[in-house]
């Protein structure tokens, strides 16, 4: 892609090290930029082929010094084909009717999105996010993004939900949640798939699914979407069999050097 030549003139920064959330006993740090102005959805693009994510007006990525394990992950939807199970999800949700929306916070989101946490992410950082915080979340944003939203007339409205960026090659899921009491129709996976789907349809090569950690339980569903693509050494690397890749290598840091140029 041409992206990787383009020269990128941002000022960018590292965190403090903190607690890493998947991975105990380590600590993390992210490295930042702001994304504003006329060039930002070039700059996000950019930064997107290089292993960064969005979050609100910030592009980051992992920049931790004892650890590698954080991997920004690709699905090319051109040779993705659902698995068994994957297909059994599709049909479970035959009657999930999909909506794409402006990036606007609504109260039914908010509930939904406070339900998700509640029951899986009580303890994570974005547990105490009030309304104002959410819709912060959602509609600051600098880039081309909508709201997915997942309906369901039978199971009661809104059941599932996610914030995605649109992007020069491809779709990125910045971040999803669902109703907790429909844990067995799996609404993760589901809108992984129909993601894939809205890629295909628009003539988009990738969707972004953020990073995977190899050695995590809380990211192992994303190794279940192959084949997929992963950002290491500096470079896109193609895997079919994540199970195969050796997690203690991964787990090191980089050998190439944290830069966006």
């Amino acid at each position: 892609m041409t992206h990787l030549n383009q020269n990128i003139t941002a000022q960018f920064f590292l965190t403090a090290n903190q607690p890493c959330p998947y991975l105990p006993g380590r600590q993390e740090r992210k490295l930042f930029t702001t994304l504003r102005g006329a060039d930002a959805r070039r700059m996000n693009d950019t930064l997107s082929l290089r292993g960064f994510r969005r979050s609100q007006s910030v592009a980051y990525r992992p920049a931790c010094s004892e650890c590698g394990a954080c991997l920004s992950v690709r699905i090319p939807v051109a040779s993705f084909e659902p698995s068994r199970s994957q297909r059994r999800v599709l049909k479970a949700n035959r009657t999930v009717e999909r909506r794409t929306c402006a990036p606007w916070a609504t109260e039914e989101q908010y509930e939904l999105f406070r339900a998700y946490l509640g029951s899986r992410h009580a303890d994570g950082g974005m547990a105490e996010m009030d309304i104002c915080e959410f819709a912060a979340m959602i509609e600051e944003t600098t880039v081309r993004t909508r709201v997915i939203e997942y309906h369901d007339a039978e199971a009661g409205g809104l059941i599932a939900a996610c914030l995605t960026d649109v992007m020069a090659d491809g779709l990125s899921m910045v971040y999803s949640f669902f109703r907790p009491d429909l844990a067995s129709r799996s609404l993760g996976v589901h809108m992984i798939l129909d993601h894939v789907a809205i890629a295909r349809q628009a003539g988009l090569p990738y969707l972004y699914l953020g990073y995977w950690v190899p050695g995590s339980r809380k990211m192992d569903y994303k190794a279940k979407f192959t084949p997929f693509e992963y950002f290491r050494g500096g470079a896109w690397r193609v895997t079919d069999a994540p199970e195969q890749l050796p997690v203690e290598e991964l787990q090191k840091p980089d050998p190439t050097p944290v830069s966006p140029d």
